[in-house]
Order: structure tokens, then sequence, then C-alpha cells
């Protein structure tokens, strides 16, 4: 898994990555209470507003990590928003998308330097 300076997480499943919050981010926000997803087939620009979560909190936007297209979403979220704080890093991912330009992923972090980076 890599992971960005905005608490997101990226893993590589084949020619996709699946891409969700952190376990810290899902901390910070407290209670989910409404995951609002992008359409899958929409193209996205890195760092394009393309996931709306509202907590008991606050109300987050969460941002295209790299260019490429939604493939598909986790409907599962629209009702249960709750799991994104149960299962942040597994369950709970927001979407999967095809990457056009691999090179991206190079600058981000790896565990270790995420969990240095949060410390």
């Amino acid at each position: 898994m890599k992971f960005t300076e905005e608490h997101e997480w990226l893993r590589v499943e084949g020619n996709e990555v699946v891409v969700g919050i952190t376990a810290h981010a899902a901390e910070q926000l407290g209670d989910v209470v409404f995951v609002e997803l992008p359409e899958p087939g929409t193209t996205v620009s890195k760092d394009e507003e393309i996931v709306v979560i509202e907590s008991v909190k606050a109300a987050s936007d969460i941002l295209a990590p790299i260019d490429g297209e939604i493939t598909a979403v986790n409907e599962m979220l629209a009702d249960e928003p709750t799991k994104v704080n149960e299962d942040p890093e597994g369950d709970a991912w927001f979407f999967r998308m095809t990457v056009a330009d691999a090179s991206q992923m190079d600058e981000f972090m790896d565990e270790a330097a995420y969990k240095a980076f949060i410390a």
C-alpha cells in the first residue's frame, strides 16, 4: 500500500488502484454518517474533489490521488457509512480506478514513512 499526505491509501490490484482513507483519517473524522461516491466511468484528474464524507464532526472532501478513470465504487458505503470507521483500510474502500500515469504512484509514502508522517 501507498499513502498520501491527505491520509488516503492506495493499493494496486492488477491494472487498477483501490483507494480509501487511512485509519488515522477515519479516527480524526469521528463517526461517519454519509458518503457520496463518484460515478463509475468518470475521468478524474489528480487533486480533483471526488468523494464527500460527512461525519458528526465535519464534512470532508476526498481528492483524486492520481489521474485516471473510476471503474467501480463501494456501493455498500451508501447504506452503511459507519463501515468507514469500522474497517477503513479494508472493506470500506471508496473506489477503484485505472491509472493514466503510473509514475504518479512514485510520489506516495510507504507504510513506514506514513507512520512517521502522522507521529
